[in-house]
């Protein structure tokens, strides 16, 4: 099953299973990116949140006018800070950003349960990894890989340039079909294996 992509200088279409890092600077324009990977010919989408909250998630999902209908939510942050929590079909919780196995479980259950066209976003493994060791974080972004192998996903992971060394995200980048780096300026450069 192949995808539309809808980002400048990135191919028209990648295939199910494909993963696709974002590598971005801490102040980067991640959400247009986002969203217009998860709004862009899909069925059903999940979007893993370990840098803000699922009401934030659904706030910018509004904004850059996504259909909600189609969003599932795994919020990471509420439980470890304490907030109100509003459990629903919709959004799931795990009790902080280092649960790397509940978040791999929660992804596998998702695509488990929708049919169709779906997409993944992980926003974002640079948070993951503040919470928990970098190794820990590779490990558990291969176990998503797979799963989107498995269930002819696709999904697009953020990584800050700004917070790694250059091994870190050389180490991340070859984990990935597809790499798009989005400079200060808004501009992106995409790089696929074809």
């Amino acid at each position: 099953m192949d995808y539309t992509l809808a980002i400048d200088g990135a191919p028209e279409t990648i295939p199910g299973g494909t993963g696709i890092l974002l590598l971005h600077p801490s102040i980067g324009e991640t959400d247009r990116i986002d969203t217009d990977f998860l709004k862009t010919d899909t069925d059903n989408f999940l979007v893993v949140s370990t840098r803000t909250t699922a009401r934030e998630v659904e706030q910018k999902l509004e904004h850059y006018d996504v259909d909600e209908s189609r969003a599932d939510i795994l919020d990471t942050l509420s439980v470890e800070r304490g907030y109100s929590r509003r459990p629903s079909d919709r959004v799931h919780y795990v009790a902080s950003p280092d649960d790397l196995d509940g978040i791999v479980a929660k992804t596998e259950a998702f695509l488990g349960s929708h049919e169709g066209k779906r997409r993944v976003s992980v926003d974002s493994l640079t948070e993951m990894a503040y919470y928990a060791d970098e190794d820990r974080v590779y490990e558990a972004t291969k176990q998503l890989l797979d799963l989107l192998a498995e269930y002819d996903a696709v999904g697009l992971f953020h990584l800050s340039k700004e917070v790694h060394d250059e091994a870190t995200l050389t180490r991340f980048r070859e984990l990935f079909d597809g790499v798009l780096d989005l400079g200060v300026d808004g501009d992106v450069t995409a790089t696929f294996d074809t």
